[in-house]
């Protein structure tokens, strides 16, 4: 998930206190917490993480998809399916936050049934193994207990498939195609370039807030650069290795940052409303499996839809 740090730094986050957790698993509603003020560091202009640490895990993560994409591709799926289910038990700690418990047991096996499913199968398998992924859920979780709170851990689950299985084996779908390889790259750069773009211009030159109530280091300054890089990089790999008209790499990579850093504002409100700052701890500089994929997850469909809308 890109930071872009501004000159006016954050004041505030938003967050639940522990009581409002309790109050949310009893089943009584859930009033507003009181802003919590953030420490003075994190106002300042700066990385707000720890660069070297965001830097190495970075390049350790991309060499690890190189060499997944392009030197054993049987190994991509399985890569796939690890980091899946990893953002997925990251996912259903955070929204236990809110008092959701959702069941991991059927939504992990989901996780692995859909990928499996896309690879032999394809977009129906896919589609088919989401449904019984969902049908699975449901039953798991009103053979447990009925009411209020299993329609809200059921419609949390729903929600989670949605989020990290279906739309990550999209990346499976375009590596299926013709060129796969360098199709998943397309889809990836993206949001890479959406984030270093981002980041470069927010340090250097932010100064005007996009969303402060939502995320406070996001800038304009910082959206302009991830416009221009991201864009220049999938334009460059569409154009050199794919062929594609210079025109088609422009729309994908302009449609790739805009729901990229969407993306990432909606996963920034998401957090703010659970009161939690990152997903997880897994990935140093950086917070969780989820927090570094989260712009991926959105940009593998778009792309895989881009491309048969432009080019069919």
């Amino acid at each position: 998930m890109s930071t872009e740090p501004t000159a006016s730094g954050p004041t505030t986050s938003g967050g639940t206190t522990a009581s409002s957790t309790l109050e949310a698993v009893a089943g009584a509603p859930v009033t507003g917490a009181p802003p919590v003020v953030e420490p003075e560091h994190a106002k300042r202009r700066g990385a707000g993480r720890n660069l070297p640490a965001a830097i190495a895990v970075g390049a350790g993560l991309g060499g690890l998809l190189i060499v997944a994409v392009f030197v054993v591709p049987v190994a991509f799926p399985v890569v796939a399916a690890i980091a899946m289910v990893l953002a997925m038990l990251e996912l259903t700690r955070a929204l236990s936050h809110a008092g959701l418990q959702l069941p991991p047991v059927p939504l992990l096996v989901g996780v692995i049934g859909m990928v499996v499913s896309t690879v032999v199968f394809g977009a129906e398998g896919l589609l088919i193994s989401t449904a019984a992924a969902v049908c699975v859920l449901i039953l798991w979780r009103v053979s447990e207990s009925m009411g209020l709170s299993a329609l809200r851990d059921v419609a949390g689950g729903v929600f989670a498939l949605a989020w990290v299985p279906f739309l990550g084996c999209f990346l499976l779908l375009l590596f299926a195609r013709e060129q796969g390889e360098m199709l998943v790259l397309l889809a990836v750069l993206g949001p890479v370039g959406n984030d270093i773009g981002g980041y470069i211009a927010g340090v250097l030159l932010g100064k005007h807030p996009m969303a402060p109530r939502i995320s406070p280091k996001k800038s304009w300054e910082g959206f302009a650069g991830s416009l221009l890089l991201g864009t220049a990089a999938v334009t460059a790999v569409g154009s050199l290795a794919l062929d594609l008209p210079w025109w088609a790499g422009v729309a994908i990579g302009v449609v790739l940052v805009l729901v990229s850093t969407g993306g990432d504002l909606a996963q920034s409100l998401l957090k703010r409303d659970l009161g939690i700052k990152d997903m997880g701890h897994l990935l140093p500089g950086h917070g969780g499996v989820l927090d570094r994929v989260d712009s991926i997850l959105l940009a593998a469909p778009t792309t895989y839809v881009m491309l048969e809308v432009l080019l069919p």
